[in-house]
């Protein structure tokens, strides 16, 4: 089974008229007990199962093309074919098809392929009894020819016979050598007739007749009649722009003849098909299905036959990569690599994998490392376009050689850092370049195809890689054209104001806080990590100033992608930095204009309020409801307000309830403490003192107890080793006070439990509060205590920044 002249793939056609590789292996001609006669096997190469199992049926078509193809239909919409390795195989099979038939093998169809209800209804009618009678090839009887082929298209039988007709005696090329005498002649009538004739021919849809005319000697000819369309005033020009505009330009010399008459003849057909042929009607989309075909199967000849050989790609990468290679000859050369794998798309999957793997192994990726930084726009574009293709084929792949890289190279010839930068640098005033490169990146970086059975860890050692080595240079313009002023006099962070007004700078803004939207979505540790050491989050808020709004608008979502994670570790970082200023302020200097930006902003505040995030909603109406309360053409805002006092009653009726003195504990309770003997009570008593001993009613009214006796309102908590949260109590920059023209959280001076006021200094105080025991804020004061409060110290209405 070793036999090379065996060795054949074997393809079904589906719906789309598509050829579907059902795998490699090696055919046989065999009897088949169980079906009765002389079969077709073949057998994977790989495990020696059975790929095809087909009775050779005395009425079936079969059709030899290309000398290395057998066609054939076996059923309604289910066509067969066997590409043969060799030549010498195709041939044996052939004959033994022929045999069984008793056909000459000569031919190149066993049979005609009619039904056999039209075959008993068309008997009856004399005239389509034998084969189609052409005129003689002849100046004169052009006409008659012309009308004969365009007749016979509606009918399936009779494209069959005609076909077969056209088969004998060389008729075709006596019809091609007519064209040369018309022409030379000046002949337009029989110029036109060739035009129909040869369009019809084509519609005939045979291979055999394919292989005829689109030989070398035929093929030019063939491209001259149907330059003579009747439609036309003046005949195309289509044989002078194959000759002379397209050149073939070898990059290696190519040795191998037959392969080049491959490439020649299919970029011809390619050409026939795409461009001078009208687009087919839909009563003729079928016609050409065989032209499809030829053209398919050329080109997996092409790419198999480059592909086994090794010198002369080997070759094409060592000329590559060498830093003596002339501009031209590179750029020619990343051309060919871009061609090649557009070509390699016409392969099935498994095909796909062998050829890539095969670029992978003699280093394309290394090779296109280089050839994407250099400064030729052509070169850099065709790289871009073989890096999509292999990113598109592996995104495993390609990560597993970024990640080996760092061990033998800078950080800015990364090959992920080289696709940043160019995206980053793109000159094109619309970005193309950059948008393509964009949605490569993101492919890179999505956790969803990185769970790969074969390595477990990669998306943990990726995105890790990712983040120490590029994440600075993607957000680098970011970061630049949002800089911060800092004033040290007062202590305080102002935003800058001035954004970018460029429009391709705002693009080149907006797709990169796309990719970090994505990031917040998919990469949550290393994103949150990354955001909050850089305070990324404060610097993207200053493009809520651009004058550009579809970056304010990507600024926001950002934002609101992060809020929508309900994260608290978020949360308090947004509630540390006031970072919700920028957005009101946009909002309020919006107006009242009703436009997507008020209505995403509006949106953001309302899923806070839906999704009730209570350290949100305390730190908006605690700092900016002054400034928000007279918006009523929606309800958030009031909702919001809503929420926040729903929350505070529920505070002050917690607090109430475990305001009680420890005496006042129930008998139950009573028991409990004294279960111990009388002798060790005392001790007992002494060592049930820390907080973690008491019972959990107790340890409540405790630290209830110590929330009455705190000095101050809480500005932001801190998470304790031991689980707690820690409130400070200052006048800092991050309180953004009024020492920056910013509102400080409010606080209400608040009565002890024991009624004594309280304590108004200015020095900062802490207080650990249980988690268990209070929720992350707190509003301790009864609306008395606040009114009361209110009358010694009126709250500030927020000042917020311009």
């Amino acid at each position: 089974m070793s036999d090379t002249r065996r060795r054949v793939k074997v393809y079904t056609l589906n719906e789309d008229r598509q050829w579907d590789d059902r795998g490699t292996g090696h055919v046989s001609s065999t009897f088949v007990e169980r079906l009765k006669g002389i079969s077709l096997l073949v057998r994977a190469e790989s495990d020696g199962s059975l790929l095809l199992e087909s009775k050779i049926s005395p009425n079936t078509a079969y059709q030899k093309q290309q000398d290395t193809l057998i066609v054939w239909s076996e059923a309604e919409n289910y066509d067969l074919a066997l590409s043969f390795q060799e030549k010498a195989g195709c041939d044996e099979i052939w004959e033994k098809i022929c045999q069984v038939q008793g056909k000459d093998p000569a031919l190149e169809i066993t049979q005609d392929p009619i039904d056999e209800s039209e075959e008993e209804r068309f008997e009856e009618m004399p005239e389509t009894s034998h084969l189609v009678e052409l005129p003689p090839c002849e100046l004169a009887r052009l006409e008659e020819i012309a009308d004969l082929v365009t007749s016979v298209l509606s009918s399936p039988i009779r494209r069959e016979k005609l076909a077969l007709a056209l088969m004998s005696e060389g008729y075709m090329k006596k019809l091609l050598q007519l064209f040369q005498v018309c022409e030379d002649l000046d002949n337009r009538e029989g110029l036109h007739h060739l035009y129909e004739i040869v369009r019809g021919v084509l519609f005939l849809n045979k291979a055999a007749l394919f292989e005829v005319m689109f030989s070398d000697d035929c093929i030019m000819d063939v491209v001259g009649c149907l330059e003579y369309d009747p439609a036309l005033v003046q005949p195309k020009r289509h044989r002078e722009f194959l000759t002379k505009t397209a050149k073939f330009k070898e990059v290696i010399p190519i040795t191998d003849s037959e392969l080049r008459q491959k490439i020649h003849q299919t970029y011809r057909v390619q050409y026939i098909q795409d461009i001078i042929l009208p687009t087919p009607s839909v009563f003729e989309e079928n016609f050409l299905s065989t032209l499809t075909s030829f053209i398919f199967f050329n080109k997996v000849e092409i790419v198999s036959m480059l592909q086994e050989d090794e010198k002369f790609l080997t070759e094409v990468f060592a000329q590559l990569t060498d830093e003596a290679t002339e501009d031209g000859k590179r750029r020619e050369l990343v051309n060919f690599f871009k061609e090649f794998c557009a070509f390699s798309q016409t392969l099935q999957p498994q095909n796909r994998d062998a050829f890539f793997k095969t670029l992978a192994n003699l280093g394309i990726l290394p090779a296109l490392e280089i050839v994407m930084g250099m400064d030729d726009l052509q070169v850099r574009a065709a790289a871009t376009d073989i890096f999509s293709y292999l990113v598109e084929f592996s995104p495993s792949m390609v990560r597993e050689f970024v990640m080996q890289e760092p061990q033998q190279t800078d950080d800015d010839v990364l090959l992920i850092n080289v696709v940043i930068k160019q995206m980053i640098c793109d000159s094109d005033p619309e970005l193309g370049g950059a948008v393509q490169l964009m949605g490569l990146l993101r492919t890179l970086i999505d956790p969803e195809n990185m769970l790969t059975p074969t390595n477990k860890t990669e998306k943990t050692e990726f995105l890790s890689f990712f983040y120490k080595y590029c994440m600075q240079v993607l957000t680098a313009p970011l970061l630049a054209n949002t800089v911060d002023e800092k004033k040290s006099k007062e202590g305080s962070t102002k935003i800058n104001p001035v954004c970018p007004d460029n429009f391709q700078t705002a693009q080149l803004l907006a797709l990169i806080l796309e990719l970090l939207t994505f990031c917040v979505e998919h990469h949550t540790y290393h994103i949150k990590t990354y955001i909050m050491n850089k305070d990324l989050l404060r610097r993207i808020l200053v493009l809520m100033n651009s004058k550009h709004t579809f970056l304010a608008l990507c600024a926001l979502r950002f934002m609101r992608r992060i809020i929508g994670q309900k994260d608290e570790y978020y949360n308090r970082y947004i509630i540390k930095g006031n970072l919700f200023e920028p957005v009101i302020n946009t909002l309020l200097d919006n107006g009242t204009r009703y436009n997507l930006l008020n209505s995403a902003i509006i949106e953001l505040f309302e899923f806070i309020k839906v999704e009730d995030v209570k350290s949100l909603i305390a730190h908006i109406i605690d700092n900016y409801y002054k400034a928000l309360e007279s918006i009523e053409y929606v309800q958030t805002f009031k909702g919001l307000k809503g929420r926040y006092e729903q929350e505070k009653d529920r505070q002050t009726l917690r607090l109430n309830r475990y305001r009680r003195d420890a005496r006042t504990l129930d008998e139950d309770e009573e028991m409990w403490f004294h279960e111990d003997e009388d002798d060790d009570e005392g001790e007992a008593v002494e060592k049930s003192r820390p907080e973690e001993e008491f019972p959990e009613s107790y340890g409540k009214y405790m630290e209830a107890k110590k929330v009455k006796e705190s000095d101050d309102k809480e500005n932001f908590p801190t998470q304790t080793p031991t689980g707690s949260f820690k409130f400070t109590f200052s006048h800092s920059a991050g309180a953004a006070n009024g020492a920056n023209g910013k509102p400080a959280a409010s606080h209400a001076a608040s009565a002890s439990p024991n009624g004594s006021p309280a304590k108004s200094d200015a020095t900062p105080s802490t207080l650990v509060v249980k988690t268990a025991m209070v929720g992350l804020v707190d509003y301790p004061d009864d609306e008395d205590e606040e009114e009361e409060d209110e009358e010694q110290s009126p709250r500030k209405r927020p000042r917020l920044g311009s």
